[in-house]
């Protein structure tokens, strides 16, 4: 169904977005090159010193001291994107070096009707740890340019696919609007989204809890390939490496590793699961020269319950709200002082993920 629903989509905005031409005709190399045209491709490379050395001092046999170091940061980012700016955004941009932060790219709503898109990978490595962000998305705007509040084709599609390794979220949402015009600036929508990922609030761990509160953990880790010899006091690794050498490194060492690495193995092996919500939403967008403010929100309320055993539903006791949202603004005071706010923020599966910035700039002359 999935599979199916995303073709479909794809297809109609690929086929229906030039609005000369019928839906019916062949999407040939015009077309791709119609879609392609304005847009940017970009890779860049950043790098830079992480932390500092450390000495870590031990007094076992001696004085001894071991210096722990962590590799240099980096950022590899590859990327397409075709995303008209909105008016409070640097239109002078030279190069894109893959840390920009565009606010807007989270937005519903694009600046102008028709298809967006962007493709981006980035290959991070931060404070020694390793992970890759993904964020894909083709969103289509339409607008038939009636005055009424009611418009048949006033309406919003997007497709996204977003990998947050610091925030620890992965998924794939589709989600299909209508959108009632309030004002120029002021749109509300209602729709429905569809979200693909891996069954959030599952607790591999669940089944190892004993009725006092306490975890079997040292059946678990002897289930994993662990050897325990508490006679020897001999503790060894499934390739028969000796891990510890009293219990006390056992529990406060090794088994944390064997609890970690049990449950990101289960919840790899788990499967993905498909979650339909109701979603309202709205879009405000107003733009001078000398004061600007885009804002946006959506809030799924109701979510469909499939019964199915690792329905979110089941760890949370019925239903849940999930909410996501943006604001940018932006005020000239006169020619030297200025101030501005900008941020999103997201909640899923009461997972929070969000950045933000504010800040004031005088101009001396």
């Amino acid at each position: 169904m999935v599979k199916r629903l995303i073709i479909l989509v794809v297809i109609f905005l690929t086929a229906c977005s030039a609005p000369k031409k019928c839906c019916s005709q062949t999407f040939g190399v015009e077309d791709v090159k119609k879609m392609l045209k304005f847009s940017t491709f970009y890779a860049a490379v950043n790098g830079g010193t992480s932390l500092s050395d450390v000495d870590v001092f031990s007094v076992d046999n001696g004085l001894s001291t071991q210096t722990i170091s962590t590799p240099y940061d980096y950022n590899f980012t590859i990327g397409l994107r075709k995303i008209a700016r909105f008016g409070y955004e640097n239109k002078a941009q030279t190069f894109y070096d893959g840390t920009e932060s565009n606010y807007s790219d989270a937005a519903t709503v694009g600046k102008v009707k028709g298809v967006e898109y962007l493709f981006e990978v980035d290959y991070k490595r931060q404070e020694g740890v390793d992970y890759m962000d993904q964020h894909h998305f083709i969103r289509f705007s339409s607008d038939d340019g009636c005055q009424d509040e009611v418009c048949i084709n006033f309406f919003a599609l997007k497709l996204e696919y977003l990998e947050d390794g610091f925030a620890d979220i992965k998924y794939f949402e589709a989600s299909e609007r209508y959108r009632q015009r309030k004002s120029k600036n002021l749109s509300w929508n209602v729709g429905l989204t569809h979200r693909l990922a891996e069954p959030y609030g599952y607790n591999a761990l669940d089944e190892w809890i004993l009725s006092n509160g306490n975890i079997h953990y040292t059946y678990l880790a002897l289930q994993e390939g662990y050897t325990a010899d508490v006679y020897s006091n001999e503790y060894y690794s499934p390739d028969g490496e000796l891990v510890a050498t009293s219990a006390e490194v056992w529990e406060a060492v090794v088994i944390p590793t064997v609890l970690s690495d049990y449950t990101a193995r289960k919840r790899n092996e788990s499967k993905k699961t498909i979650q339909h919500s109701l979603v309202v939403g709205f879009d405000y967008y107003k733009y001078s020269k000398k004061t600007w403010l885009h804002a946006w929100g959506s809030l799924m309320p109701y979510h469909y319950d499939d019964g199915s055993e690792f329905s979110y539903h089941n760890y949370v006791d019925g239903q849940w709200y999930d909410y996501s949202g943006g604001l940018i603004y932006g005020i000239k005071v006169n020619k030297q002082l200025g101030y501005f706010v900008e941020g999103k923020y997201n909640k899923y599966w009461n997972r929070e993920w969000y950045d933000f910035k504010l800040g004031m700039n005088y101009v001396i002359f």
